[in-house]
Formats: structure tokens, sequence, C-alpha cells
């Protein structure tokens, strides 16, 4: 990591940088060995992945070769180019990006829609060609707005959109962010806005990326909102509160709590790893955060 600092925001921008121009396992015993290759062997009642920018300093390859080695089955936050990498390692795109403007400017605000339009059909269709189904997208600061008045024009926005993701059986996933610490001003900062635009979009087309970090950081009360929200959500991040460092005895959340909760909903989409890590053996790091919510 060329800085412990490294801020997702910038992170994600450099990666977008081209990118739209670029055309459950069975249960398994409760013990877990490993192999001579120091292959895991998970349960299979979560679906694991790992975000990108969250090992900037290694080549995609890198990663790719590390997640196939600890039995990840996803990569979140590549766009097209990163892609033939991915495949090659037999991974999919669990969260693709490249359509967004930023996490700042985005479908609340009517000025930025015939843009995001255009970049989002771009990208519905390279992600449909490429066999992937999960597309990230953001709300954007509130810049004044209220609750109602940013519902009504990220309504309006991506109803613009929502029929073709359906024809191309593409999911947008409008990600939860906190505005206390990390993403102020954000305006999809809480589960139950979130719900809401999800309500009156009515699609199976769109859901929500709860973000564990971001959501303990905002409101807390993990578990029964995921147990009572879960038909709205498409896919979890995770990270270490505070700090968004290791998953560890350090941070606050039980983990193997929340994934417990979450694998009792029936949820059979993507969880992924998202924690800036402070060790310096980064794949050990890595290998325990997918230990920790292999439940």
């Amino acid at each position: 990591m060329q800085s412990k600092k490294l801020s997702r925001r910038s992170a994600i921008q450099t990666f977008l940088t081209g990118t739209v121009s670029v055309a459950a396992g069975g249960l398994l015993s409760s013990s877990r060995s490993v192999d001579k290759d120091r292959r895991l062997i998970l349960k299979g009642n979560i679906n694991h992945s790992v975000c990108r920018w969250c090992f900037s300093d290694w080549s995609t390859e890198e990663l790719c070769r590390e997640a196939k080695k600890i039995g990840i089955r996803g990569i979140d936050l590549v766009g097209p180019k990163d892609w033939p990498v991915l495949k090659k390692y037999g991974l999919t795109s669990s969260m693709c990006n490249g359509a967004e403007l930023s996490l700042t400017k985005g479908w609340n605000d009517p000025s930025y829609h015939a843009a995001l339009v255009k970049r989002y059909k771009q990208m519905i269709e390279l992600v449909a060609k490429a066999g992937y189904k999960n597309l990230i997208c953001f709300s954007g600061n509130r810049n004044g707005l209220d609750d109602q008045a940013g519902i009504k024009n990220c309504l309006t926005g991506l109803k613009q959109i929502l029929s073709f993701a359906e024809q191309h059986k593409v999911i947008l996933h409008m990600e939860l962010l906190n505005s206390k610490i990390d993403h102020q001003d954000y305006q999809c900062d809480s589960t139950s806005w979130g719900v809401e635009l999800s309500e009156k979009l009515s699609s199976e087309n769109f859901k929500l990326l709860y973000d564990i970090y971001h959501m303990q950081i905002n409101e807390g009360d993990l578990i029964r909102t995921i147990q009572t929200n879960h038909q709205y959500i498409g896919h979890y991040h995770t990270a270490g509160v505070p700090g968004r460092n290791e998953i560890d005895d350090a941070q606050e959340i039980n983990y193997p709590a929340v994934m417990k909760a979450i694998y009792a909903t029936g949820f059979k989409g993507f969880v992924a790893q998202e924690f800036i890590p402070k060790n310096r053996n980064r794949k050990e790091s890595l290998r325990k955060a997918i230990e920790l919510c292999d439940i």
C-alpha cells in the first residue's frame, strides 16, 4: 500500500479513468483445513469477494492469484479493462463499476442525468456481454436537497435506465455510505432512505449495497436492520470500525454474528472485503478476514 491514508474516492477515481470506453454451495464440515498451497477449504455458505481498490499496490493479476488461493470467488469494483484477468483465473466481477461520474455526483442531481444515462447504458451492455450482473451506482451528495427531493430526483433519473437494465438482466446497486466520517453530505446514508427509494422503484433490478462498515458508523443496529430489510439488499461490504482496517478483535463489529444473520436471510449474493490492511502481511490479513466471515 503506497499510503495508509489512501481514500476509496481517490482510488476508485483512478480505476475509473477510461473505463467506459473499454469496450449456495453445499454445507461442508465445520472444521477448516489448509492444503499444501495454503488454500482454505471454505464452508460454502458465503460467496466471498474482495474490493480491488483496497489492494491497489498489487496488480490485478496478483490480487486474482491470491484470491484464487484463498477461495475467493469474485473481485469487486473493477471495470472492463480488468475483466480478462479475472476470467483467466476463473473469478467473477462481483460488483462492476465505471459508469458512475463519482461518489458525489450522482442520481439525486438532475444536471447529471443525461451523462449518467449515457454512461450507464453503455456499461450495462458491457456488463451483460461479459456475463456479469452487478453494477454499482451512487446517490451523490445532498448539496442542500432534502431527503424527499433527493428520492424524487433519483427516481426520475434511474427510471430512464431501469427497463434497459431489466432487459439486459443487470442489477443496479446503490451503495449506502456514512456521511458522518468518510463521505460527508452523501445522501444515501441510511437504510431507510435506500429502502424508500427501492420501494418506489419496485424492481428486482435495483438493490442496495449494504456496507456494514458505513452503516455501523451512521446507524448501528446492524443485525436487526439486515433481518428487516434483507429483501432490498443485493450485496455487502465489510471493514473494521473504527478505522476501516482489518476486521479483527481490535474493532467493534462482531462479523461472525453479522455473517450468520446474513446467511439466515437466504442471501445468495456476495460479501466483499473492503478493508485497508494495516498489517504489512496483506495476504494474511485477507486470508484471516475470509476465515472470520466463513460461517
